[in-house]
């Protein structure tokens, strides 16, 4: 099946409000396209440092009540550095807790500023030991790591290589801690894209069936003659780049960009009609005992075909965990034949 990660939102865990879990709460009781694929309840840097074991109560007190109607995946991120021991020992406390006391209603955890290889595997031994002492399943606790070092860069393949027979699901890029990292300037206020690790990020985790999503974008607002409005157009042109290089999706730090980026990584109409239409005319050909079939001008042979069949494999996915999204965006013809049509391989 299609793992399902168009959008990564974070969510503060705890903010200074007298709602400390408005943030929290929010994400957990979204709807439509502004519901998240994976919620990440942030009790690092969204969360300040005074605050952090408040953050741990709200997920304790809050996830119950909301994770059984929640569709998506909800993975807190917890404290980590390669670098920093009582990080790295204040997460090792947090997932203990959460895996003890909300362990049924999450699906992992993810592990911000990890190192190499090394340091994954530390990461992912936490979680197996607070699996097995909340006496959950083995393997019911998943987890994400966010690529944001250079010892981490370094050991991209291998820590890739190391998810294929792991619990490791997915690596996330997160551009300011890496740019501070390497010493790199934000010229002109912008960061570099790193389009290079972007395309390695989507390499490896394609080689290694894993999810690759993309850094935030934090450049929320924009004010023109004293007008406040949403950067719609700057976060759409990021996420359309990433979609275009293969990354599964796109983190969020907005409702607002969750809507967009679950819509962006969505096929459109257009590309499922299409897409159904070279499967159904190959699979023809096929039934016939044609090896390749030319349809609407394309040679449609078993490489193409596979590209045509990640549209119907996403389409579905997202039917699966989302119906409302699909029933809004697709006629329910078109959407019935996407369900109803042989993916044929071979």
């Amino acid at each position: 099946m299609t793992r399902l990660c168009r959008t990564f939102q974070t969510a503060p865990a705890a903010i200074p409000n007298d709602d400390s879990a408005k943030f929290l709460r929010s994400g957990l009781t979204s709807e439509g396209f502004q519901a998240p694929d994976w919620l990440v309840p942030d009790i690092e840097d969204g969360t300040a440092p005074s605050m952090k074991g408040e953050a741990v109560d709200n997920i304790v007190e809050h996830v119950p009540d909301h994770a059984p109607d929640f569709a998506g995946d909800i993975l807190p991120r917890v404290e980590w550095a390669y670098d920093d021991a009582d990080a790295c020992e204040r997460g090792v406390e947090q997932v203990e807790r959460l895996a003890d006391e909300v362990g049924e209603h999450i699906d992992g955890f993810v592990f911000p500023k990890v190192g190499r290889l090394d340091d994954v595997r530390d990461a992912a031994g936490v979680v197996a030991d607070a699996e097995r002492d909340a006496g959950l399943d083995e393997g019911s606790l998943e987890m994400a790591i966010i690529l944001e070092t250079a010892p981490g860069r370094s050991d991209l393949r291998e820590i890739c290589q190391y998810a294929t027979d792991s619990r490791l699901s997915g690596v996330v890029f997160g551009p300011v801690d890496y740019t501070a990292e390497l010493g790199g300037r934000a010229l002109n206020g912008e960061r570099p894209r790193w389009d290079g690790l972007l395309e390695a990020l989507s390499n490896e985790t394609s080689a290694a069936d894993i999810v690759a999503i993309g850094g935030p974008f934090d450049q929320l607002f924009h004010e023109r003659a004293g007008v406040t409005y949403y950067n719609a157009e700057g976060y759409a042109d990021q996420v359309e780049h990433e979609a275009t290089i293969g990354i599964d999706g796109s983190w969020s730090l907005h409702p607002k960009q969750t809507e967009q980026a679950n819509r962006i990584h969505m096929p459109t109409t257009e590309e499922l009609e299409r897409d159904l239409h070279k499967i159904e005319s190959f699979n023809e050909a096929k039934r016939e005992g044609t090896g390749a079939v030319v349809v609407d001008g394309q040679m449609v042979d078993e490489a193409t075909y596979k590209n045509f069949a990640n549209t119907v494999k996403t389409v579905r996915a997202i039917d699966e965990t989302h119906p409302a999204q699909t029933a809004e965006y697709y006629d329910d013809g078109l959407l019935d034949r996407a369900t109803a049509v042989d993916l044929i391989f071979g």
